[in-house]
């Protein structure tokens, strides 16, 4: 008996090729699976007209989406996470020693609606102690901020110029950005990490919240599942099994580029335990909660939004 047909947009990762190449396949249902892209505007593609049935989404533009009445849904699946500290970039010029002395400094973003802005900014109040309405934020791309705080300002980029050069160039003297900036890459003197040692900020930082905070979250549309509500544990249950596949790619010794890739998985297992990279609502709720907090202080959505509202009920016990 055929399955339902359904439709997920999915960007390549190890734990999603397990799916592209058709190896796992979710329980009653005919999947199809469409390799899209960050760069091929697969955000703004499915919240536009929604064509596919599902689809990754980053989680800031996804929970503004709910926040407006959006017809989807999602189920607990991160494909992709940040360790917010070795994201933090400075100025080397800048006299810019620790979190604090960002206060009164002048704080690029690629945009202010992505998800590792929205982390950066609030662990910066949340972590470090340094308010928003204490940073000049400025934003490469102007994405509008629905409720903006009171106090808190994000002005625009010149045109032409990105925030990378004005790292490089003075005109910022920090960088919060997902991607490594071309200057750091190159090595441009003027360009560091805010941290010295940023992968233990980062250990220390999980240590401290006990999160992976997570970026992408897969989004359904409501249809599917107002029609199909076992959809979402089968869809689940798929994007789990894929997961484990992947890091099963890991024992095989040539499957990667880097010559320790093993040792490596190995270390963050003992840095991180077993859980970081764990789907389902109780490995993830302290960190969607903290994360929809940040949502709400940076007036973004009309208000701090509740896991009923955007995950699948039939999921929430994952």
């Amino acid at each position: 008996m055929a399955g339902l047909k359904i439709s997920v947009a999915l960007e390549h990762y190890d734990r999603t090729l397990p799916l592209l190449e058709g190896k796992v396949q979710p329980e009653g249902i005919d999947l199809e699976v469409v390799h899209v892209g960050n760069a091929d505007g697969r955000d703004n593609r499915f919240l536009a007209d929604y064509p596919w049935d599902a689809c990754e989404i980053s989680v800031a533009p996804y929970l503004m989406a709910i926040d407006q009445g959006a017809p989807i849904t999602g189920i607990p699946v991160f494909h992709r996470r940040f360790l917010v500290p070795s994201h933090m970039y400075v100025n080397t010029r800048a006299g810019i020693k620790s979190p604090q002395d960002l206060r009164g400094k002048r704080v690029g973003l690629a945009t202010p609606v992505l998800g590792l802005s929205v982390w950066a900014r609030g662990d910066l109040e949340h972590d470090y102690g340094v308010p928003l309405d204490q940073v000049n934020w400025v934003a490469g791309r102007g994405e509008a901020v629905p409720y903006p705080p009171a106090g808190v300002s994000i002005e625009g980029a010149p045109q032409g110029k990105s925030i990378d050069q004005m790292l490089v160039s003075g005109e910022v003297d920090a960088y919060f950005s997902p991607m490594l900036p071309p200057s750091f890459e190159a090595e441009a003197p003027e360009v560091g990490r805010l941290f010295a040692d940023s992968k233990a900020e980062d250990k220390a930082y999980y240590q401290r919240n006990g999160f992976y905070p997570v970026i992408h979250i897969i989004a359904i549309k409501t249809e599917v599942l107002a029609q199909n509500p076992w959809v979402a544990m089968s869809l689940y249950n798929a994007f789990v099994e894929a997961q484990e596949k992947g890091f099963q790619y890991y024992k095989d010794p040539w499957w990667s580029y880097l010559s320790w890739t093993h040792m490596a998985l190995r270390e963050q297992r003992e840095s991180l335990g077993t859980e970081a990279w764990a789907n389902g609502v109780a490995s993830n709720r302290t960190g969607l909660e903290r994360f929809a907090g940040y949502m709400a202080r940076q007036g973004l959505v009309s208000h701090k939004q509740e896991l009923r509202e955007y995950i699948a009920e039939e999921t929430l016990d994952t």
